[in-house]
C-alpha cells in the first residue's frame, strides 16, 4: 500500500519499518520526498509531537535542524552531537542527531535522536570551572610534595636505627610516600593548561609505533588485529599527546581482556561523513571526520560507572587509580576531539572511539 505524505504517493516505506517501532530511541523515516514517512514512539515522546501530525511534513517543520544541516548534508549522511533541538510545541532537548540513506531503498534516509547524557564529553566543558579545578589540583600537588619529601628522607634515616618489630616501618613509610607521589604526579597530568601544538600527522606510523611497544610490554601474548581505512587523510592532532592517548588505550584494553581465554585488540580507523561537535559560544559546529577506535573484547564497565568512565577516580578495577580515561579525555579535548565509550555489535564488544579533526593541508 502507497503512503500519501502531503499528497504525494512515494510507495511503500521499506520494510524493516515496523522493528524500528520498538527501538530504545527516537527514529524517524523520510520519504524521498522529504516528507516524514513513519516515526516511532520514542520519537513521539521526545519531540511531544503524535506520528498521526508528523506525518507528510519536512523534518524542519517539527523541530529546529542544526544550523549546519543543510550545508554539510551530504549523500553519506549528518551526524551531529550535543545538538539542541526545539520543537514547534515550545520544548527544548539536546540530542545526538543522525541521518542516514538507506542504500537498498534511493531516496529514503533514517534520522535518529539519542538524547545526550554526556554532553560534558561531547561539546565543550565548563571552562572557567575547568580553569579553578585545574588551579586548585596544580597547587594543591605543590603544597602536598614539599612535605612529602621531607617524610621520605626522615624514614630513610629512621631505616638504620629502628630495630626489632619495628625495623620494616620505615620502608613501609617510604613505600606509602612513594606511592602518594606516583598519584600526585599522574594528577599534575591535568594541571598543564598550556595549548599544544597541533600539526599534519599521518596517524598510521603512530598506530604501528603505539602497536609495537604494547606487543613487546603490556599487551605480550594479545592478538593485535588493524582494520585500517588506507585512504584516510592526515589528522590535525599533536604527536605526543596523540601517542600518550593510543597507548593508553590498549593497556586498558589488554587489562580488560586479562581474563578472556581469547584475547584479543582491535585497532580500527575510518572516515566519518558529517560528523560534527558543539562548538562553544554560538560558535560553527566542528566537524570531526577522523575516527580511531581500540576495540577489546573484554566484559566492558560495570553498568554504574559507564557513563562516568572518562571523569577522573572513576575505575572499575580494584588497584585502579581511576586517572587513565581520564587523562584520554583531557588530551583529546585539548587537541579539539572527542572520546566515546560503547559496547557494540553481537557478542558485544567494547569500543573506545577517539574523533578528531582534518588537516587542512
Amino acid at each position: 500500500m502507497a503512503l500519501a505524505t502531503g499528497g504525494v504517493s512515494v510507495g511503500p516505506p521499506p520494510p524493516f519499518a515496523e522493528l524500528i517501532a520498538a527501538l530504545p530511541m527516537a527514529v524517524i523515516l523520510i520519504a524521498p520526498d522529504d516528507q516524514i514517512a513513519y516515526a516511532n514512539s520514542e520519537a513521539e515522546r521526545l519531540l511531544n509531537t503524535s506520528e498521526r501530525s508528523m506525518l507528510g511534513h519536512r523534518l524542519g517543520a517539527i523541530m529546529k535542524l542544526p544550523d549546519d544541516y543543510l550545508a554539510r548534508r551530504e549523500g553519506l549522511g549528518f551526524a551531529a552531537f550535543d545538538t539542541r533541538v526545539d520543537t514547534r510545541r515550545g520544548g527544548r532537548v539536546r540530542v545526538d542527531f543522525s541521518e542516514v540513506p538507506l542504500p537498498e531503498h534511493p531516496g529514503w534516509r533514517v534520522v535518529s535522536l539519542h538524547e545526550a547524557a554526556a554532553s560534558r564529553r561531547m561539546g565543550q566543558p565548563d571552562r572557567g570551572a575547568a580553569r579553578a579545578a585545574v588551579g586548585a589540583a596544580a597547587m594543591l600537588a605543590h603544597e602536598i610534595k614539599n612535605p612529602l619529601s621531607g617524610i621520605r628522607g626522615a624514614a630513610q634515616l629512621l631505616g638504620s636505627a629502628v630495630t626489632g618489630d619495628e625495623a620494616d616501618l620505615p620502608d613501609l613509610i617510604i613505600a606509602e610516600v612513594d606511592r602518594i607521589a606516583a598519584l600526585i604526579d599522574g594528577m599534575q597530568d591535568f594541571t598543564d593548561t598550556r595549548p599544544r601544538e597541533l600539526e599534519p600527522l599521518n596517524i598510521y606510523p603512530l598506530l604501528d609505533h603505539a602497536r609495537r611497544v604494547a606487543l613487546a610490554g603490556f599487551a605480550r601474548g594479545i592478538t593485535i588485529e588493524e582494520r585500517f581505512d588506507p585512504s584516510l587523510p592526515h589528522v590535525h592532532a599533536n604527536r605526543d599527546a596523540l601517542l600518550q592517548v593510543l597507548l593508553n588505550l590498549i593497556k586498558n584494553a589488554a587489562e580488560a581482556t586479562a581474563k578472556q581465554a581469547d584475547r584479543r585488540i582491535t585497532l580500527t580507523t575510518a572516515y566519518r561523513h558529517g560528523m560534527a561537535v558543539s562548538a562553544a559560544g554560538g560558535q560553527p559546529r566542528r566537524p570531526l571526520p577522523i575516527e580511531l577506535a581500540v576495540i577489546d573484547n573484554g566484559p566492558g564497565a560495570p553498568a554504574d560507572i559507564a557513563d562516568h568512565l572518562f571523569d577522573p577516580f572513576v575505575s572499575s578495577k580494584p588497584d585502579g587509580q581511576g586517572l587513565g580515561l581520564a587523562l584520554v579525555d583531557k588530551l583529546v579535548r585539548d587537541m579539539g576531539g572527542i572520546a566515546q565509550y560503547a559496547r557494540e555489535g553481537a557478542p558485544e564488544v567494547t569500543v573506545f572511539r577517539i574523533l578528531l579533526p582534518r588537516a587542512l593541508s
